[in-house]
């Protein structure tokens, strides 16, 4: 965010009035009785989700369904790669969800009964609802480029679930000798928050200016262009002539790659690498298609007001999961979208109209750690999808001093720092 531009500080937007687009009936509760929800997935949207159910009404019986104890969270995770910040910053907690009212399940969601309204985990436990909330994020498709599967990641690592994976890339980066070659491959949309796959270029790229300076990093993209790009461009030309970015129309179209030789080739040429970090095609959560709200994009196509499916009545899709028209897929979009759908099914479950909301979504990259640039949305539902709001948003300037660059840098940090803690704190 920018001081000229305080709308970027913003991190909740409120719904206004307006009719409901979900057509599922006003179900049946026993008098007295609690409305069940159950949240499948505890990352930004389904944390956020369980969280504000509860504060939107303390009546709702509500579970959050996550395997994992620890949630280690994607933003700031390439400056872990880049070795400019510590694992132990990325990773939280449910406690304080669970202090919220929440009942949290730490076990994996294996089906869904739509028809039966119930949930089943891996431990053979059945979950009923009276409406769902999925938010699996998305998953990595190792069907999609020619020799890379979950083998091959073990030694060309994709990082892109931050964890085991973020540390491996980072330390075959501090393995790497000096003058080796980082090979970088990006996949064609849609996939969780593009910007993030050029912002994790530009710190791999500040790693070897600083630590490696022989060596030098080649991108190839399956894309000829993306968000923000120009601010991209200007800050590799000024900070990275080690930094080789290769579109599709040049040739960059990763084909297939060779784990073992450690080799990725493209439309035009095979590269050999000393490190290699494949950001793979990629497609809702398995449970998700499971409990048959994926079409065949791999994604799931939502109402823009409740975020119920449009393929499984009584079951919302939240966060990177979802088509939601223009709406990106990023943690912050996430965690607006998800108070949006809590405020939803809190009135869903009594019969009632949620309203149309609006929201505002700002992503923050970073080029290097004092050097950040954000784009903001404003996203509003128009004849059954999310549009953006014409002329509301904005770019950082081009032509912005390094000043500049430096505030937006502590913006972002400021962000993430807020998020987490309004979540997970």
């Amino acid at each position: 965010m920018t001081a000229t531009r305080p709308t970027r500080r913003q991190f909740v937007t409120t719904a206004a009035a307006g009719a409901s687009a979900s057509l599922f009936p006003r179900p049946l509760l026993a008098q007295g009785s609690q409305p069940r929800i159950v949240v499948v997935g505890g990352g930004f949207a389904g944390a956020t989700a369980a969280r504000f159910l509860k504060r939107a009404d303390p009546r709702l019986d509500v579970t959050l369904v996550e395997p994992n104890p620890i949630f280690a969270a994607c933003p700031f995770s390439n400056e872990v790669i880049a070795g400019l910040r510590d694992m132990r910053a990325q990773l939280f907690g449910y406690d304080r969800i669970a202090a919220a009212g929440v009942a949290v399940v730490h076990q994996a969601a294996t089906a869904v009964d739509g028809r039966a309204r119930s949930v089943t985990l891996g431990n053979g436990t059945k979950l009923g609802y009276e409406r769902l909330i999925l938010a699996p994020g998305s998953d990595l498709r190792f069907d999609a480029l020619p020799g890379y599967d979950e083998g091959a990641a073990e030694r060309m690592p994709h990082a892109w679930k931050a964890g085991d994976q973020t540390l491996l890339l980072r330390r075959q980066l501090e393995a790497m000798e000096d003058g080796g070659t980082v090979v970088m491959a990006l996949p064609a949309l849609p996939y969780r928050c593009p910007p993030a796959s050029y912002e994790r270029a530009s710190l791999i790229a500040y790693y070897l200016k600083t630590r490696k300076p022989r060596s030098k990093l080649v991108v190839l993209d399956a894309k000829d262009t993306f968000s923000m790009q120009r601010l991209f461009e200007n800050a590799w030309q000024e900070l990275y002539p080690n930094l080789e970015w290769v579109p599709v129309s040049s040739g960059g179209n990763p084909t297939s790659v060779d784990a073992a030789a450690m080799t990725v080739s493209s439309d035009f040429d095979t590269y050999k690498a000393a490190v290699a970090n494949i950001i793979p095609p990629q497609k809702a959560g398995r449970i998700a298609e499971l409990a048959g709200t994926a079409d065949r994009t791999g994604w799931c196509p939502v109402d823009p007001v409740t975020f119920e499916s449009h393929l499984a009545p009584g079951i919302h899709v939240l966060g990177d999961a979802a088509i939601a028209g223009a709406v990106p897929k990023s943690a912050f979009a996430a965690n607006a979208v998800a108070k949006i759908c809590a405020a939803a099914v809190a009135k869903l479950v009594f019969g009632e109209r949620p309203a149309p909301p609006k929201f505002v979504n700002t992503c923050y990259s970073l080029a290097a750690p004092d050097y950040g640039f954000s784009i903001v949305g404003v996203y509003h539902p128009v004849n059954g999808q999310w549009l953006e709001v014409e002329g509301a948003g904005g770019v950082s300037p081009a032509d912005a001093p390094r000043m500049f660059r430096s505030q937006e840098a502590k913006f972002a940090n400021g962000w993430f720092n807020a998020i987490t803690s309004e979540i997970f704190g």
